[in-house]
């Protein structure tokens, strides 16, 4: 294996250089490096504590040894070894730990005799990650933990950051990732890309996946940054990666063509969305000419052809209640905003539209709120606020749901803005503030603040 060695500087140096080649590689590779330790060793808890140990063991080595050519092969065979280590521990308490060391050892040396170049580096359709993601999503799981567990073990994100997606709490998701750890080790659901008559019962929930990595790395739930440039690009890849899949029928691979089309079209803002010096730009600010095109009009061409195939399947089968399926509307919805060379120029009657039709396949409050914004937008901020008013009213379900969603009460700030109601403004926008945890956005809450004195 060729190495790359860090020279220059002194021990001290060099070994801080190291830990900052560590700490990028673990942001950028430990999704990928678990999922493979999943894999091979097929415990959860076990790739873990693996992973971890062969990140402390490159900090102790490399400084003097080199850092390896290939770094993640070398973190994927440590950690491996680190793992066998710990089951001969365990084999002290525990006979069956040291059969299944002895069998651990011999698959990993019969792997590297059999195909030394490829052992480590399999490049195939059957990707860690997404056949990982697939484990996570099985039929036996509960719809909850299913996504809860995939964002947390493939995609790393916290159970912070997952309750906040869920709108729940951390207690909550980390007792539905334990009992599915426990489900998958006790019912030995296997870690594997599901056969073509297995694609459409596990796929909605692996579509959700994607969907809500992306989200938190278009507008992260905590921190310094308002994006997470690792977590979209990861949530681009795999939904490319899963596209090649050609799931059947024709109108969930249309759903994942949708997907695919709404987060380039969003990931398409990025440049525009925050100022040189980190600030937060809301939609209507945003200089157009900083949009990427090209993943524009990829978004649109993968766009109209999820709308050609999901109305190909709706004549064929005369399904008129079928319709769109959610992320194509999201992405049409999308695309209406790409296309548009400014807010004034925005044809909000369509936005309002797609909304209609998302509302009558997906109902939630969330997206009775983006409906209740595009309505402030076409007939003015009066009728958007008792949009809003009526998603955050007492109706059942809706309370409990966006009453600790900051969001909501920042819309309702900003038409109470508009119309000129400071005292109703500044409540809401204080709500929002004292539930965002991202410093762009709290920066964006305080200022509206201040403006309102």
């Amino acid at each position: 294996m060729s190495e790359r060695v860090i020279s220059e500087g002194s021990p001290e140096q060099i070994r801080e250089q190291i830990r900052e080649l560590l700490d990028s590689l673990y942001r950028v590779d430990s999704g990928r490096i678990l999922a493979t330790l999943i894999r091979l060793l097929g415990d959860f808890d076990l790739a873990e504590e693996a992973m971890h140990e062969a990140f402390a063991a490159a900090l102790s080595l490399w400084p003097s040894s080199g850092v390896p050519g290939n770094p993640r092969p070398w973190l994927i065979s440590t950690a491996r070894f680190k793992a066998i280590d710990t089951l001969r521990r365990r084999a002290r308490f525990d006979a069956s730990q040291d059969e299944l060391a002895h069998y651990l050892e011999a698959q990993w040396s019969s792997a590297e005799t059999s195909n030394p170049e490829q052992s480590l580096e399999k490049l195939s359709l059957e990707d860690d990650r997404l056949r990982l993601i697939f484990t996570c999503c099985h039929p036996s799981l509960a719809p909850e933990a299913r996504v809860a567990l995939t964002l947390r073990e493939v995609c790393g994100l916290t159970t912070e950051e997952i309750a906040k997606a869920f709108l729940t709490t951390p207690q909550t998701l980390a007792q539905r990732i334990v009992r599915a750890k426990a489900k998958i080790r006790e019912a030995r659901i296997p870690y594997e890309v599901p056969t073509p008559q297995q694609l459409p019962e596990r796929l909605g929930a692996v579509l959700q996946v994607i969907y809500l990595v992306f989200n938190e790395g278009y507008s992260a739930a905590a921190g310094a940054q308002v994006t997470r440039a690792e977590l979209t690009s990861e949530a681009i890849r795999l939904g490319r990666l899963l596209m090649e899949l050609h799931p059947e029928p024709e109108v969930m691979s249309a759903e994942v063509t949708g997907l695919l089309a709404l987060m380039l079209l969003q990931e398409s803002r990025h440049a525009a969305r925050t100022s040189p010096t980190g600030e937060l730009i809301l939609l209507e600010n945003q200089d157009r000419s900083l949009w990427n095109r090209e993943q524009i009009a990829e978004g649109v061409a993968l766009l109209e052809k999820a709308l050609k195939s999901q109305q190909k399947y709706v004549e064929k089968f005369r399904n008129e209640s079928r319709s769109f399926g959610s992320y194509t509307l999201q992405a049409a919805i999308a695309a209406v905003h790409a296309e548009a060379e400014s807010v004034a120029a925005t044809d909000w009657r369509k936005i309002v539209a797609l909304y209609d039709q998302l509302l009558r396949i997906q109902p939630s409050p969330v997206v009775e709120l983006n409906r209740a914004v595009a309505i402030a937008m076409r007939d003015g901020p009066e009728a958007g606020l008792a949009q809003i008013d009526a998603v955050l009213g007492d109706s059942p379900g809706k309370q409990g749901e966006l009453a600790n969603y900051y969001l909501a009460h920042s819309a309702r700030a900003d038409m109470c803005r508009r119309l000129g109601r400071t005292a109703e403004a500044r409540a809401s926008y204080e709500k929002a503030l004292a539930l965002t945890q991202q410093e762009p956005e709290r920066q964006f809450l305080a200022r509206r603040l201040e403006e309102l004195k």
